[in-house]
């Protein structure tokens, strides 16, 4: 981790850590995946002030849809394989990106977008849906914040 992250998150790991426990409390309360994915993305984006925070669902066997999120309007259908989410769903594996421009396929919803990390979420074995984090930054996710987004869609 570059120390300008470490200084202007304020030790990050931290932050997850304080941050899981309260989204623990939140989604065991709620049986709606819809209404517990809005409150994660507000929880996510209010904490890191992260450029774009939110969720895209597996509606069909090629297709993503856009779920909730909090920052600027988004992609609103990404096809299975595509840019990072899709990616992410067809690989089943995090896609932590410190480049947007140079991931193969990148889908540019936004020009202002610049890191990414993308989680996939799932039910059991099947992949539900993705959790997408955008960082008007240059590298600004790490290991760090794929140990604990990952602890995150366990909890949905």
């Amino acid at each position: 981790m570059s120390e300008h992250l470490d200084i202007s998150q304020g030790g990050k790991a931290e932050k997850y850590a304080a941050l899981l426990p309260q989204i623990a409390s939140v989604v065991e309360a709620e049986s709606d995946p819809i209404a517990n994915m809005a409150n994660v993305a507000s929880m996510i984006h209010e904490t890191f002030g992260f450029w774009w925070t939110g969720f895209y669902r597996v509606i069909s066997p090629e297709w993503l849809v856009l779920g909730p999120f909090q920052g600027p309007m988004a992609c609103t259908r990404i096809k299975k394989g595509r840019g990072v989410c899709g990616t992410a769903w067809a690989e089943g594996k995090t896609q932590v990106v410190p480049d947007v421009e140079l991931f193969p396929g990148h889908i540019a919803c936004s020009s202002a977008s610049r890191s990414e990390i993308v989680v996939p979420i799932r039910h059991g074995e099947e992949i539900v849906g993705v959790l997408d984090i955008d960082s008007a930054e240059l590298a600004t996710f790490d290991d760090i914040d794929r140990e604990w987004l990952e602890k995150v869609a366990k909890l949905l």
